[in-house]
């Protein structure tokens, strides 16, 4: 096998690799947009809603979880 050969296979094993990758992203993504569908987002405006989970991602679950935990439930 030739150089040349020999990347065109690497340069094909990467781009199924990237394929795989981008099909299990939006698998995992699908199966946590159908949780929330099961919650009662409507009690967010889209701005508060989205910034929550932009900085839930930005800080990490289990800091985002033990922040959030801490604080007094609304009544």
């Amino acid at each position: 096998m030739t150089e040349r050969d020999r990347l065109a296979d690497l340069e094909a094993r990467q781009r199924k690799m990237n394929d795989e990758l981008e099909s299990a992203r939006r698998a995992l993504r699908g199966k946590y947009a159908a949780m929330i569908a099961e919650m009662p987002v409507e009690k967010f405006t889209e701005k508060e809603f989205r910034e929550l989970l932009t900085q839930a991602i930005r800080v990490g679950g289990s800091a985002a979880l033990t922040a959030v935990k801490g604080l007094p439930a609304v009544s």
